[in-house]
């Protein structure tokens, strides 16, 4: 085969009608899952709850990977269009009715803030959140036993799949628990405003208003981009394009907005005034929240904000750098016993709730925060000038040798105070290039001059 099954930095990952997304590929993945599984899990039928956001190509998806799973004896529970982060809060606190044991572990099909034409597949374990290295490199010893031959079948009795319609009622109401039970937000004196949710056509679209109109009362919800067709999913909206939200936010004249991306694990706000608040400046306003405030430590990645860091410093708290991916921000932060970190994306992760990030759930305890500290215009810190530039390439080479390295540290050398990160996408053929600089000119200078040598040497 010409192409290799990888995890990257959040699954597998790749369009949605080749390798590994093709329907024998799925089958064999199936298998080899289930198979992991009863190494993993020491169990006759492990117990798997299964998910998808709205992509055109999930249900397809679904059927190849659950013929594979059910080559074996495990019980699958459909939960059809879910978050992503509903899968793990719902085998981390929920046993179905329709099933006598608890979950084991999760399977979500999303390409999270992809387009449509791109498709993944995400493991959750039921204890530890995403699965290590360890299990990924078991599964994928055994998707190679199993390809290209896919007609084996085990002498085992077959799996089973049962749907569970009401699985997001049981999500909204476990994230419930974590607020007051009355409003956060009532009529008076709001009855007039609004908040807007721009849910990007993805798999937000019932959960989040659900939860949403529970904890405000008399506050229009203003709710968007909720019409998915298969198609439209991230496109031109959600938290990948805050600036939909923007012009939404002041179309409504709303008290403020949220923007959640395809999969439901990332958030982006705006403020009334039309203002893209980032995941960085989320985890500020939470920290202005009576139960986060006494934190000292908070996680973020090498693309926080130097600005943020130093309103930390000036309020006696500490930043602390892991590599892009909420993956690493979840080991660092449980490796350090740390409550909060995320990511400029918009990743946050609250870890007394769930070590993954919830966009909903984050959204409505920043909301919270707002209203304590009667903070609505959500001021957090002044951001030093960055710019982040996706540069697409043919090829991915080794950016620690030259020519790459000289070109970057010629780069750096012209910086007057500040920073540059350079990184490959986890899950695409796209170079990521960020800087940070004292002004916005020398920052878009560097950052473009930068950009286009690079993609000349990697075309």
């Amino acid at each position: 085969m010409n192409k290799k099954l990888e995890f990257g930095t959040d699954g597998v990952r790749g369009k949605a009608d080749q390798f590994p997304f093709t329907n024998d590929a799925l089958v064999a993945l199936g298998k080899a899952i289930a198979q992991w599984s009863f190494t993993r899990y020491y169990k006759e039928k492990p117990c798997i709850l299964l998910g998808h956001d709205t992509r055109m190509s999930c249900k397809r998806i679904k059927k190849y990977l659950e013929k594979g799973l059910c080559s074996y004896p495990v019980s699958i529970i459909d939960a059809g269009t879910l978050p992503t982060p509903a899968i793990l809060q719902l085998i981390q606190k929920n046993t179905p009715p329709e099933v006598d044991k608890s979950f084991d572990f999760g399977i979500v099909i999303s390409a999270s803030h992809n387009p449509y034409t791109d498709n993944g597949i995400k493991l959750f374990d039921a204890k530890t959140g995403k699965l290590n290295h360890k299990d990924e490199t078991s599964i994928i010893k055994y998707f190679y036993k199993n390809h290209p031959d896919t007609t084996t079948q085990p002498s085992f009795p077959q799996g089973t799949v049962i749907q569970w319609p009401h699985a997001h009622v049981g999500y909204v109401e476990n994230l419930l628990t974590h607020f007051p039970s009355k409003p956060l937000l009532k009529a008076d004196p709001y009855a007039s405003k609004s908040i807007v949710l721009d849910c990007a056509n993805g798999a937000t679209v019932d959960t989040a208003a659900a939860a949403f109109l529970r904890l405000t009362e008399g506050v229009c919800l203003c709710m968007e981009e909720v019409e998915p067709d298969g198609k439209n999913i991230n496109d031109n909206c959600g938290a990948t394009a805050p600036e939909n939200l923007q012009k939404l936010v002041i179309k409504h004249k709303a008290l403020l907005g949220f923007a959640f991306d395809g999969d439901g694990d990332r958030v982006i706000a705006v403020n009334k005034f039309g203002q893209i608040k980032d995941g960085d400046d989320l985890l500020a306003l939470l920290l202005q929240h009576p139960e986060f405030q006494n934190e000292t430590t908070v996680v973020g990645t090498v693309m926080s904000n130097h600005g943020f860091e130093t309103h930390l410093k000036q309020n006696h708290k500490k930043l602390i750098r892991t590599n892009v991916g909420d993956k690493y921000v979840a080991a660092k932060m449980e490796q350090e016993n740390i409550l909060l970190g995320g990511e400029a994306s918009g990743h946050i992760i609250i870890k007394n709730y769930l070590n993954t990030g919830d966009g909903a759930f984050v959204a409505l305890k920043v909301l919270e925060s707002i209203i304590i500290n009667n903070n609505w215009e959500m001021k957090t810190f002044p951001k030093t000038p960055q710019l982040l530039i996706n540069v697409p390439i043919a090829q991915k080479k080794n950016l620690d040798h030259p020519p790459y390295t000289t070109i970057i540290n010629n780069h750096k050398a012209k910086l007057i105070d500040g920073r540059i990160v350079v990184r490959y996408s986890g899950t695409e053929n796209v170079l990521r290039v960020m800087v940070e600089d004292q002004t916005q000119d020398s920052t878009q200078i560097i950052a473009k001059h930068l950009s286009q040598q690079l993609q000349k040497e990697l075309s």
